[in-house]
């Protein structure tokens, strides 16, 4: 569905910088493959390069080096010709607008007749328990109400691509339990979604795999999600080896640039038969070990111990 290639964002110095000031380079060398159906966790510090890495796949900017697809086209030529469900970090109407007013404009703005945008905005003003507060000023809502108005105009129409900025950010906790059932549905149904989050708790009950971003580089690619009765581990080799392909079919990459990989098995025994074929064919595997550490614990890890995302 996805598919970056040593993708890099450089931001020229703004008018307010220091004279000579350089260059700041936002994103470097990202490399990866989200398939269609996924829910991905994009996690790292502050600064690390998340929000220019979703401005760069809803095509609100171009990359200064590397390719991105989305379904085989440049991001700004999917958004307009397929749409995508996006849910900013900030998100933000006019004050003045009622919660009905401003969903009916947004599903005109996605191109929904009106018969079928009234029907869409009636339920999704139920879906999301707004119907009390239709009437109701953006102004005067909640931080955890405005918050489901956003996530109910991204799910005006329905879009393969979805992109979700914080958003659990505001909601009590029952919601935050109704937004993982919503993300369920939306993996039910195909949909391929991107969750950029600092609450790596929420991330790894929401997620298949986390993208970790430091720095504006891929520090790890981490498999967090359940795979129904098999177990993750995490697999270190001394070099690459051609045969792991066929001896661990869908083995993920966790580690850029070196030859660490994310691999399944129904049980211990499983897995010593897989790495005793890998071995026989010529496969060193330096480590292996269970992959189920907490997400918190392992982004901790991977930054050395600093800034918690």
């Amino acid at each position: 569905m996805i598919q970056l290639e040593g993708v890099g964002k450089t931001y020229r110095p703004g008018p307010s910088a220091p004279r000579g000031a350089p260059p700041v380079e936002a994103l470097a060398g990202v490399s990866l493959h989200v398939p269609a159906g996924e829910a991905w966790g994009v996690v790292g510090p502050n600064g690390a390069g998340k929000s220019t890495l979703l401005a760069l796949l809803l095509g609100f900017l171009h990359p200064t080096a590397g390719t991105i697809e989305i379904a085989g086209d440049d991001p700004r030529t999917y958004v307009r010709r397929q749409g995508a469900a996006y849910l900013p970090e900030r998100f933000g109407l006019p004050p003045e607008w009622s919660v009905l007013a401003a969903l009916r404009a947004l599903a005109g703005l996605e191109g929904l007749a009106p018969g079928a945008a009234r029907g869409r905005v009636d339920a999704l003003l139920d879906r999301f328990e707004l119907a009390p507060h239709a009437g109701k000023t953006l102004g005067t809502l909640s931080r955890g109400l405005l918050q489901r108005v956003g996530l109910a105009q991204a799910l005006l129409a329905e879009r393969a691509l979805v992109v979700l900025d914080e958003p659990t950010e505001g909601l009590d906790p029952l919601w935050r339990i109704r937004f993982r059932a919503l993300v369920e549905e939306l993996k039910r149904a195909g949909r391929t979604i991107l969750i950029a989050s600092h609450d790596l708790g929420e991330v790894e009950r929401l997620a298949d795999r986390a993208l970790l971003l430091d720095a504006g580089r891929v520090r790890e690619i981490m498999d967090v999600g359940a795979r129904g009765d098999v177990a993750t581990y995490r697999l270190e080799l001394a070099a690459e080896a051609p045969s792991l392909g066929d001896v661990f079919p869908g083995a993920v990459a966790a580690d850029p640039g070196r030859p660490v990989y994310l691999v399944t098995a129904a049980d211990p025994a499983e897995l010593s038969r897989r790495l005793a074929a890998l071995i026989d064919t010529g496969g060193i595997v330096a480590a292996v070990a269970p992959a189920a550490e907490a997400l918190e614990e392992r982004v901790r890890r991977a930054l050395g111990g600093g800034e918690r995302p």
